[in-house]
């Protein structure tokens, strides 16, 4: 536990998401609340939280002109900027409650959950937003109120105002309603990989423990900044990069784009990185593309310096012993690990990792080059925070002990129950959904399977429902061979069939960088697409996928692959906003090239 914790606003003085905006504003007036780029004037800005406190002001008189009532939902469809806070908190003052959706997501997707929570008001950002919420319309008569942060032409829309238009020019933030911890605050719409997205219902104090009781896991300070890139619609940048920064003070930085993360990070510099493992995976895999392309000699110099510097890890984590080679490590971390975190802005003093598994490949090489790395487990269900490792007891292959408050136990088929103030109210609409969730003693089945160590580390092992069962009743657990396979830097994106079939077929995305060099050995030409399916690519390509999962049983073993040169994307469908392989709509995409995969067996 952190040993300085006076600056955190505590959860009985703030109550309510609002009431920690009002106390943050009043402790800490002249600070920088957030950083943002401007478009216009090129330049990065920043907003004290006094400023905040008067923009909100102008929010909440819009939405007072709406005449809703306390309990309304209303939804913020933005990328990360000041305005999605400004909206938010606007509407918690007003006791709205807010659903956010990700910019990215489909139109039809939309229009279900617009009519599922029935919005009234839906903030968004641009015409090319617009134009994609003009093709469901029809579907979304619920909304009194749509509003643009770019100006567009109404185009005999009146439900349509752009912010110019609909904030009043003068205002004067109004007291809040009575402050009740236990009020619903959001409802947060799962991404599903399957079937329809379900209304996750949370409550303030759901996540203002969550946000507490993350913070004493680690010390965060006023001085410390944070760079966010995670939509603020997935439910660990919510509570992690928002709610939790507010509550101890810190400043947060609205990152341009992904693409432009690594200039992102040179400027801002942050202390803090909230990120999945996509984002770490990306950097570990540009750093080996690199390696592949240095001198042997240099080649082994890295090799020593993530060996020293993992042996440096135990040691200062009273789990190995002192040996002389350690004292290489201040050369070392001149010559090859500073280069590496300067890549990351050079002053990264805490990192974090949610929201998947880390490889632990990727884990050793931060850790080792000296990124202070924790990893955490939790679900939108649990606010979303259910464990976190301690930078002072760092177990990688853990996700760390519960956050206090929250009770962990293994049920039936080894699935991880927890139980605590962060479990959430129950699905929206949907109360056999929640009884499937929760039992009625207040256990939450995470549908991960998990074990947990004596000091209380929880590991998780894998997941309940991912199981494919073949024809001979051999069970594959395909998440676990898909991580294996992807090991090798030739596959960005891997997914293993066969459920109800004799044997097992991979679909697997090419890097284009490996793609380029596999190729070439081969002996076929990288930018024919017939290529892919080459029989003596594929010979090589199953030798290859082989040899990652020789640690599965024998009849774990895949026959056929077919490898694809286009992503799977949010773009085109075939992932969750969060990332997550929507694996029914893969195998619809390419039912024709299984089908023949399996002929051809």
């Amino acid at each position: 536990m952190p040993d300085n914790t006076s600056h955190y606003i505590k959860p009985e003085e703030a109550v309510t998401l609002h009431g920690l905006f009002l106390e943050r504003a009043r402790r800490t007036p002249k600070a920088i609340a957030y950083r943002h780029f401007d478009t216009h004037r090129e330049a990065w800005l920043s907003l004290t939280w006094e400023q905040m406190h008067e923009q909100v002001a102008h929010w909440q008189a819009a939405l007072l002109q709406e005449d809703l009532a306390a309990g309304d939902r209303v939804a913020v469809m933005l990328r990360n900027c000041p305005q999605w806070v400004m909206f938010e908190q606007a509407a918690m003052s007003l006791g709205l409650v807010v659903v956010p959706f990700y910019v990215v997501d489909r139109p039809d997707n939309i229009a279900y959950i617009v009519n599922d929570a029935q919005v009234k008001v839906l903030l968004f950002e641009t015409e090319a937003q617009w134009q994609d919420l003009r093709t469901v319309i029809g579907q979304l008569d619920c909304v009194q109120r749509f509003v643009s942060l770019e100006k567009i032409a109404r185009n005999g829309t009146p439900r349509l105002q752009c912010t110019d238009e609909w904030l009043p020019p003068q205002a004067v933030l109004q007291p809040e309603r009575e402050r009740k911890r236990d009020e619903l605050a959001t409802i947060m719409y799962t991404s599903g990989t399957t079937g329809k997205p379900k209304g996750v219902m949370l409550s303030h104090h759901n996540i203002i423990h969550n946000a507490y009781w993350g913070l004493m896991t680690f010390p965060v300070s006023t001085h410390d900044s944070m760079l966010s890139f995670l939509p603020l619609s997935h439910a660990f940048e919510r509570t992690a990069g928002y709610y939790m920064v507010m509550m101890s003070g810190g400043t947060v930085a609205y990152a341009r784009s992904i693409p432009l993360l690594a200039d992102d990070l040179k400027i801002i510099r942050p202390t803090i990185l909230v990120a999945v493992p996509r984002i770490y995976e990306r950097i570990y895999n540009a750093i080996h593309t690199k390696l592949d392309q240095v001198s042997p000699l240099q080649h082994k110099l890295f090799t020593l310096t993530v060996d020293v510097g993992w042996d440096r890890f135990e040691y200062q984590q009273g789990r190995g012993a002192w040996t002389p080679k350690l004292l290489l490590w201040p050369v070392l971390k001149r010559l090859v690990a500073d280069k590496v975190m300067d890549r990351l802005g050079g002053a990264l003093r805490l990192s974090i990792s949610g929201g998947a598994a880390l490889p632990p490949k990727v884990s050793r090489l931060f850790i080792a080059l000296g990124l202070p790395l924790v990893q955490g487990y939790g679900l939108t269900e649990t606010s979303p925070v259910v464990s976190v490792n301690h930078v002072e007891h760092n177990l990688p292959s853990t996700v760390g002990p519960p956050l206090e408050g929250i009770e962990v136990r293994i049920g039936e088929q080894n699935a991880l129950l927890v139980k605590g103030p962060c479990n959430m109210q129950g699905y929206w609409n949907n109360p056999a959904a929640t009884a499937a969730m929760i039992d009625k003693d207040g256990w939450l089945n995470t549908g991960d399977t998990a074990s947990i160590n004596t000091s209380g580390h929880i590991t998780i092992t894998g997941r309940l429902k991912e199981i494919i069962v073949m024809s001979n009743g051999e069970k594959v657990p395909p998440v676990d061979m898909e991580d294996a396979i992807a090991r090798d830097r030739l596959f960005d994106q891997v997914m293993v069939l066969g459920e109800g079939r004799p044997t097992l077929i991979v679909l697997a995305v090419v890097n284009p960088e490996q793609w380029q060099l596999f190729a070439q050995q081969v002996g076929v030409r990288a930018d024919m697409p017939e290529s892919l399916q080459d029989t003596r690519v594929e010979k090589q390509v199953l030798h290859r996928i082989g040899e990652q999962i020789r640690e599965f049983p024998g009849y774990a073993k895949v026959r056929r692959v077919l490898l694809l040169s286009e992503p799977w994307s949010i773009e085109n469908g075939l992932q969750t906003p969060t990332l997550k392989l929507k694996r029914a709509r893969v195998i619809a995409r390419y039912e024709k090239e299984i089908a023949h995969l399996y002929e051809r067996r």
